[in-house]
């Protein structure tokens, strides 16, 4: 009888723990590709212009279901000191600690906190960008652009294109305020490779 028992109770656990784990399991996780990943931002200059900088994505990790956003999420690293303002001088003025401080808080992080999906392609990341050791909210409108494997069948591919505008002062950046801008326009061209264990667990609400 006690045998008989222990099993029915295994069989009622089973039955409990599987549909949890096969949900896991269908999650669709991505990591970024670096190569065709870029972040381009526009400040003005003197008035005169607003001149454009570019920096390159140094890790990431995307959760992405195409056709239910209610689970996604993201996290990034972009590389500082991957800057390329078109001139080795300017990069190296704009990287000085009064600036964007490359040396020393190289990796700006970004974390979402929540997805509103608009329509079938649009929508806006909330969630916090972390720059020089501060952390503020960012929302990032989005189009997603596709999803398919590559001409060559080598791999699954997510693309994204979004933007965001921040205030450089919010993020301790106030030097020369008379010849910097204080608005800083941000596009992010994202391409994600498909890969479910580039994803971390999701931390289980008690």
């Amino acid at each position: 009888m006690f045998r008989l028992r222990s099993t029915r109770w295994l069989w009622c656990l089973a039955a409990i723990l599987l549909p949890l784990a096969a949900t896991h399991a269908a999650e669709i996780g991505w990591r970024y590709d670096t190569v065709h990943s870029q972040v381009v931002f526009s400040i003005s200059h003197n008035g005169y212009s607003r001149p454009f900088g570019r920096l390159h994505i140094a890790r990431g990790w995307l959760r992405f279901d195409p056709h239910d956003w209610s689970t996604a999420a993201t996290e990034l690293d972009i590389d500082l000191a991957s800057l390329d303002m078109g001139d080795a001088d300017w990069n190296r003025a704009v990287c000085k600690p009064a600036l964007l401080d490359c040396a020393n808080q190289r990796y700006a992080h970004f974390r979402s906190t929540a997805v509103e999906r608009t329509d079938d392609r649009h929508g806006v990341l909330h969630g916090e960008l972390t720059l020089r050791g501060v952390t503020r909210p960012l929302e990032l409108a989005f189009t997603f652009n596709r999803a398919a494997r590559t001409i060559f069948e080598a791999h699954e591919v997510a693309g994204f294109s979004a933007t965001a505008s921040l205030d450089r002062n919010d993020f301790g950046i106030t030097a020369n305020p008379n010849s910097i801008g204080a608005n800083v326009s941000v596009w992010l061209e994202l391409e994600a490779i498909r890969d479910d264990h580039a994803v971390p667990p999701r931390k289980e609400t008690p």
